[in-house]
């Protein structure tokens, strides 16, 4: 019989953190948890094996270090299920989470079934709902879903807290754009743009772990250098998805993208070398980057921070 749901599990170096996920993965509603070892140099091959050996649900692919987003894809090429879902190997999930999006889909004939979730402090302070209210629960076309959290000004892409129909994504030929660090924007506008029917379940039941990460001043330049890479990258994308739609939803995804976009700033704060500010602050200015906000801005507001920005930057160098 064919699998109703497989879980893709791109795994990298988290071995504090990756049995406390398997162990909530096996007692979901998955046919087969693919576990893409994604390089790692930790005990994570080590664990992966042990869990292996214990669940023949758990399927382990290994492959060179090539990121998130190829993780993802190499995972999705291998499943077999009916519908798909995406775990990050440092969270863990609860509540039986996948079974309750697995009978809303099947129920409503979805091919999104969308999920809620907590930010995971890891006891330092009390987890906080990722969706507290809002979002609509009726099933509808992604668009209009789409739509209603941009006007609310809500929406979040976060692939892991949702449940896709396998031959939906198939037949779009949706997959991870690789070298991305908000790969997710992109997917999950693209996704809810294009399909038919989602429904939305409210019961928070993914823990995203907030991780404490320490970085030395040439790994946290390279960071945010790969962040402000792909912000640029997420806004030219949004801005071509943009470019075919009605008015409506055209002028909120350029709010979106300019509402992400400006984000970039921040970043470009915290490069600790003056010098690599201004050669980011070039780069942008090469691409581009403020002429784009600014003609996709739809509100003062959003003008006047890309003007803001523009000219402390301009400044600066």
């Amino acid at each position: 019989m064919k699998p109703m749901l497989s879980i893709v599990l791109p795994v990298y170096n988290v071995a504090p953190f990756l049995a406390q996920c398997l162990d909530s993965l096996i007692k979901e509603a998955a046919d087969e948890i693919i576990a893409v070892d994604d390089g790692s140099t930790d005990e994570c091959p080590e664990i992966l094996q042990r869990y292996g050996a214990r669940d023949a649900r758990i399927r382990i692919i290994r492959q060179d270090n090539a990121g998130l987003s190829a993780a993802r894809n190499t995972g999705m090429a291998a499943a077999r299920g009916k519908y798909l879902a995406f775990v990050d190997s440092d969270d863990f999930v609860e509540n039986g989470m996948h079974a309750r999006l697995l009978a809303m889909a099947e129920r409503d004939n979805l091919d999104i079934a969308l999920g809620n979730g907590y930010f995971h402090f890891s006891g330092d302070k009390p987890d906080i709902p990722i969706y507290r209210d809002g979002p609509p629960t009726e099933a509808t076309s992604g668009r209009e879903w789409l739509g209603e959290m941009l006007r609310q000004q809500k929406l979040l892409h976060m692939v892991w807290l949702h449940l896709y129909r396998r031959d939906f994504l198939a037949a779009q030929g949706f997959s991870f754009e690789p070298g991305l660090v908000h790969e997710d924007v992109i997917w999950t506008t693209r996704a809810l743009l294009a399909a038919d029917r989602v429904g939305y379940d409210p019961e928070p039941g993914y823990r995203y772990r907030i991780r404490e990460r320490h970085f030395t001043p040439e790994q946290n330049t390279r960071r945010l250098a790969a962040i402000i890479r792909s912000s640029v990258r997420n806004a030219e994308a949004l801005a071509e998805m943009a470019e075919s739609e009605d008015p409506e939803m055209r002028r909120l995804l350029h709010w979106q993208l300019v509402d992400g976009g400006l984000s970039v700033f921040h970043k470009l704060d915290k490069i600790p070398d003056a010098a690599e500010r201004r050669r980011q602050f070039s780069c942008l200015r090469e691409h581009s980057y403020f002429r784009l906000l600014w003609d996709k801005a739809v509100l003062f507001r959003q003008r006047r921070r890309v003007l803001r920005h523009f000219l402390k930057n301009l400044f600066a160098s």
